[in-house]
């Protein structure tokens, strides 16, 4: 693993960064996270790094213009599943994707389009178990037709935690849309996936 990556995660740590935070600043895995964070230790670690795929997308993140067009994109595919209420942005990474796509999808479709927050329980570690949670001082997704977005699917845990809580809501989860998927996933839970970018892994 490579070494800037372990420093970078132990730096986060120490700013007081989840090991959930951490996975999503670096667009990891959270084993792959633990693992990197286990390394600051004075003992060596046994076990090896987990098979992950380290992402890096800073290219976009750091240009508002190119967010612009990357949440674009991700407008067109989510408004192939049909009319959507409300555009539910998964902290931290997707919020970003999320606000630009609310504002494209009323721009196009005769229905105005609300932004709402998740949080997903990774983040909440100090919390024990828990689950992930919607803001309250976003958009409702009670009785609406619901897009959620990320920056990256690694394993498809949170949005699972993310359809079931939009159910639990009263909402309808009708697509999924993300800049990169990890696992090649093409549904979670019976909700379409649609990514700009797909990684698969060759054995």
């Amino acid at each position: 693993m490579n070494q800037k990556l372990i420093n970078k995660a132990q730096e986060l740590r120490a700013h007081g960064f989840t090991t959930g935070e951490i996975a999503d600043e670096l667009n990891v895995s959270l084993d792959t996270a633990r693992w990197l964070i286990l390394q600051k230790t004075e003992e060596v670690v046994k076990e090896e790094a987990p098979v992950d795929f380290y992402i890096n997308w800073k290219s976009l993140s750091e240009s508002s213009s190119r967010l612009r067009y990357a949440s674009m994109a991700l407008s067109d595919m989510a408004i192939a599943h049909g009319e959507i209420d409300t555009v539910v942005g998964i902290a931290t990474s997707g919020v970003p994707f999320a606000t630009m796509m609310a504002d494209f999808l009323e721009d196009m479709g005769d229905v105005p389009t609300s932004l709402a927050i998740f949080h997903p329980s990774k983040h909440r570690e100090e919390l024990g178990e828990c689950e992930g949670a919607i803001s309250t001082n976003f958009g409702t997704v009670k009785d609406k037709k619901v897009v959620i977005v990320d920056d990256v699917i690694t394993s498809g845990a949170t949005m699972k935690n993310v359809i079931n809580t939009v159910k639990d809501l009263g909402g309808e989860p009708v697509a999924i849309t993300v800049l990169i998927d990890k696992s090649g996933l093409s549904e979670i839970d019976g909700v379409p996936v649609e990514s700009l970018i797909k990684v698969s892994r060759l054995n």
